[in-house]
This record gives C-alpha cells, structure tokens and sequence, in this order.
C-alpha cells in the first residue's frame, strides 16, 4: 500500500476543521521536534463534550492528514472518550501502515490532542510515552 494513500492526500490537500475557534475554552501547541511536524488545536469544551475545534499546522502529509481526520472524529465526543483514544485509533483512521520512522508524524495528532485535555483539566503536558502509550521496549 502506499505511504500516502489518497484519503491521507484528500486530508492533506482539503484539511477539515483547520482555521481559527474567535473565543476557544484551550489552545495548545506540540511539535515533533524530529522532523519539524507541528500542531495547534483550540476547543470549545461544553458540557463535557468537544463542542468545537480547529487546528493549525505545518509537517508532513501523514501529521496534517491525521490532525484532519481525528478533528472530525473527536467533534462532539465527550472528553473522557477523547482521552481514551490509542495509536490504534489513529491508525486505523489513517488507513495505512505506520512503520517506525513515521510513527511520530501519525501520532502527533493524538499527543496533541491529549495533552490539549489535560491542560484544559490542569494536568501536567506528558510525553510521548503516556500520550500515545508507547512502551518503552
């Protein structure tokens, strides 16, 4: 399968949700400082669901894609379904295998989007390894 299957290059090329929220409940920024991918989301948080997001940022087709699609998929999700989301899930919105040079482009959109929840619950950001619960093996 290619790397980057059409559903990524329609996302990359069409993002969904990517713009501005005029008045967001978090803002939030993570990067992969191993490529240079980065990630802004900004949500409206209501009665414990994502009522609104949108995102900016910059990288490769897989980090941009990903942000697209998991933005469609988290809209209106309560936080603690959001915050169980797993690299499972990412991939299996992405459609295509994620070997381990590419894992981090896949996942930024996850680690993003959790720490994002934690600081809007005022939790300390974590690292890559609870975010997208890597195992260190």
């Amino acid at each position: 399968m290619d790397l980057y299957a059409e559903n990524i290059l329609a996302h990359y090329r069409a993002p969904q949700n990517k713009g501005d929220l005029q008045e967001a409940s978090i803002t939030h920024t993570e990067a992969n400082h191993a490529c240079g991918d980065e990630l802004t989301v900004q949500m409206n948080i209501e009665n414990g669901r994502i009522a609104e997001i949108a995102w900016q940022g910059a990288g490769c087709a897989i980090s941009q894609a990903g942000m697209s699609m998991l933005s469609e998929e988290v809209r209106g999700m309560t936080l603690e379904k959001a915050g169980a989301l797993g690299q499972k899930d990412v991939y299996d919105l992405l459609g295509i295998p994620v070997g381990p040079r590419r894992f981090k482009c896949a996942l930024l959109c996850l680690h993003t989007l959790k720490n994002t929840l934690n600081v809007y619950r005022k939790i300390p950001v974590q690292g890559w390894l609870k975010t997208v619960e890597i195992d260190e093996e």
